[in-house]
């Protein structure tokens, strides 16, 4: 299945923000980290953190965990390049963290229009393996380029918070959880020996074929290989015959819409969010294909 790249650029073009348009030029060596980076203060907050719709569902402009993921997706992308504002990302998230060290799913909103009820209605009181466990391994991939990361103790103890929660885990966890878990335990298998053993236990929750029905979400709304494992040569890749990553390679290269962008099969939130998602998609789904080889 062949990847038009002029269709996507076009798309990026016509329908993305100027964020993921930034991030795509990087990908395709058209931009350097400043402008990627410029595009990314757009969604700062004083406090270090990241809001205004960085996530596209989660509208309010305050400082999110949720945000958090999407501004490491960034630092990660001008490696070997570094930024400060991934050093003050980490103080915001050691400020924010609960006692245990994982990070409640949501803050307060000061906004609600437009965002999603998951954000919206999200316990504040507790912490949440999903977003602690995304975060903390987005986070991870940029630690092995930044130092300041690397050594950030909001790093340490989110880290030992989702072993932990990871190890408790008893029943076959949400799609997402269980998704974000095994992401978690890719990126610190090589420097936290335990992951190994939990990255086979949770395995064991994910059908050979890779395909799992996201419990709440829409009716077509389903988890696939590449988003447990969507690098290659990594330890997640193990759960997965490499027929099965192939098949799934060939799907996502299917998905390319007419007009050159990939979209998403969860929920629609707003306008905005929509287009937001749009421009996100694509650049994720290049990425993956660009690593496996596919483009």
């Amino acid at each position: 299945m062949n990847v038009d790249l002029s269709a996507a650029a076009s798309f990026m073009a016509t329908h993305a923000r100027v964020l993921d348009r930034r991030r795509f030029q990087l990908m395709t060596g058209e931009a350097d980290p400043a402008a990627a980076l410029a595009a990314l203060d757009g969604y700062r907050n004083p406090d270090g953190g990241y809001g205004w719709g960085l996530e596209p569902d989660l509208r309010s402009p305050e400082s999110q965990p949720g945000a958090a993921l999407h501004a490491f997706e960034v630092f990660e992308d001008i490696s070997p390049a570094v930024a400060v504002q991934a050093g003050a990302l980490c103080d915001w998230l050691e400020s924010v963290s609960r006692p245990d060290g994982g990070l409640p799913f949501a803050l307060p909103l000061t906004v609600t229009a437009g965002t999603a009820p998951w954000w919206a209605d999200a316990d504040l009181t507790a912490s949440s393996l999903q977003i602690t466990a995304v975060t903390a391994a987005a986070a991870h991939r940029v630690a092995a380029h930044d130092p300041a990361v690397a050594a950030h103790p909001w790093l340490r103890r989110a880290s030992r918070y989702c072993l932990a929660a990871i190890e408790a885990l008893g029943e076959k966890p949400h799609a997402y959880v269980l998704a974000f878990a095994v992401r978690f335990l890719d990126a610190v298998h090589d420097t936290h020996p335990e992951a190994a053993g939990l990255l086979a236990r949770l395995g064991g929750h994910i059908p050979a074929d890779g395909l799992m029905h996201v419990e709440g979400g829409t009716e077509d709304e389903a988890l696939r290989p590449l988003d447990f494992a969507p690098f290659p040569g990594r330890p997640a890749r193990t759960l997965f015959a490499p027929e099965v990553i192939a098949a799934d390679l060939d799907r996502l290269a299917g998905l390319q819409r007419d007009d050159g962008g990939w979209t998403v099969d969860y929920a629609k939130i707003s306008p905005a969010g929509v287009l937001d998602w749009r421009g996100h998609t694509t650049v994720r789904a290049l990425d993956i294909l660009r690593r496996n080889a596919r483009i």
